[in-house]
């Protein structure tokens, strides 16, 4: 039984690469199905790994109040922008009233040109912070400190720089804490290093960043309309709880009757899980729907080719069976046959998906997880069942007699 296993094999391999280009041409539905499902995972799986490793920056215990929600949909950006803006004592307010919140700062920031020396970092985003962001922030750092209660009142002009603009401003110093650097033309005494964070969906650094005390920013370039208020849930607390007791301190700091629409948001990590979901179902319907047509197309090719095989191969299965060949034997050499055929097909894609991954990582994020492998490869033999099943079924129950007669 396993010799005449063994023998359908090796037959089925000799007949797929007897007819390379045959099989080649047969294989492309397959190769394009394939490559169309991994490039999907990995974008899948990329997004995630964004999300876990980039995203999470936001904290699941911070709530943000600000005048903008960070996913509008379809509302009217006006409507947003003519709302009042968020104002700085809102957040002494709510730390004094809100049972359910440990810490609250402020923040706001704009586009500033950091300078070292002949080395400029142009472009960074500047953040004006209040002290209680060393309790709120997710980011570590690696070198120094976070400023101080007296340094943020007294508008100490004290500056925490990211990993890029270390780079950029000290490529060869080792730690810069205690060095000074100009901002804007402006002299600040760097305290602090970020540790390294990341791209935002391998595509907007977080690490070009740096800052400053809250009160320093105002003092020094100026009042900011736009106003951030992060607030740190306590722990152990409800956050849906700890989101309906800051709305309805918020509503009562804007002044907002019982009927009226809140003029405000309350921004979550929540918003960029849904967001996400949305990205990541979209990626899917779009790739899930050319693989499918891809892969129809290709298992109709395999089971055209297979009727085509069976036809010119009807002397020799006769020869077989005559010579003592089970049913089930010929079945399984030409389904071995389709499904060796599509499982080449797979690994060709699987193989110029790995190689996408590396042009696409420079546009978008993409990974490529053994799992997804595993998956793309199970997809192809499944196909070449489907498709190899029923001329293979149909080789198998020729007669021997009027197969050897066929010519």
């Amino acid at each position: 039984m396993f010799n005449q296993l063994y023998e359908s094999i090796v037959i089925g391999f000799k007949a797929v690469f007897q007819n390379k280009g045959r099989a080649l041409l047969t294989m492309l539905g397959i190769i394009i199905g394939i490559l169309s499902v991994s490039l999907m995972g990995t974008a899948i799986n990329g997004i995630d790994n964004v999300f876990n490793q980039t995203l999470g920056m936001f904290g699941d215990d911070v709530l943000y109040v600000q005048q903008f929600p960070w996913f509008m949909g379809n509302a009217d950006w006006w409507e947003f922008r003519n709302r009042p803006q968020i104002r700085e004592e809102y957040s002494e307010k709510i730390a004094e009233r809100a049972s359910s919140i440990s810490y609250a700062s402020l923040e706001t920031s704009r586009r500033v040109t950091l300078s070292y020396k002949e080395n400029n970092s142009e472009g960074v985003d500047l953040g004006g912070r209040g002290w209680q962001s060393a309790y709120i922030d997710a980011a570590k750092i690696e070198s120094g400190r976070y400023f101080t209660q007296l340094e943020d009142q007294s508008a100490s002009r004290v500056i925490l720089i990211g990993s890029e603009v270390n780079k950029i401003l000290f490529p060869n110093v080792e730690d810069p804490c205690g060095m000074s650097i100009k901002v804007n033309g402006l002299k600040f005494r760097v305290i602090g290093v970020f540790a390294e964070q990341g791209k935002i969906f391998g595509m907007f650094s977080i690490d070009n960043m740096a800052v400053i005390p809250f009160q320093t920013l105002k003092s020094v370039f100026g009042r900011s309309r736009w106003i951030t208020i992060p607030l740190k849930i306590r722990e152990g607390v409800d956050k849906e709880y700890a989101l309906e007791e800051v709305r309805s301190i918020t509503r009562g700091l804007r002044g907002l009757r019982p009927l009226d629409k809140d003029n405000f948001a309350i921004n979550q990590q929540e918003a960029m899980e849904d967001e996400l979901g949305k990205i990541k179902t979209s990626i899917s319907a779009v790739g899930i729907g050319i693989a499918a047509l891809s892969l129809l197309v290709g298992g109709i090719g395999i089971m055209n080719i297979m009727f085509v095989s069976v036809k010119e191969r009807t002397k020799e299965i006769g020869i077989r069976k005559a010579l003592g060949a089970k049913r089930w034997v010929i079945l399984i050499q030409f389904l071995f046959e389709a499904i060796i055929i599509a499982l080449i097909g797979g690994l060709i894609g699987l193989g110029l998906t790995s190689l996408l991954v590396g042009v696409v990582n420079k546009f978008f994020v993409a990974s490529m997880s053994i799992g997804l492998v595993f998956t793309a490869l199970g997809v192809s033999i499944g196909v070449g069942i489907v498709s190899g099943i029923v001329p293979a079924s149909q080789a198998s129950r020729l007669d021997p007699i009027e197969a050897m007669r066929f010519e």
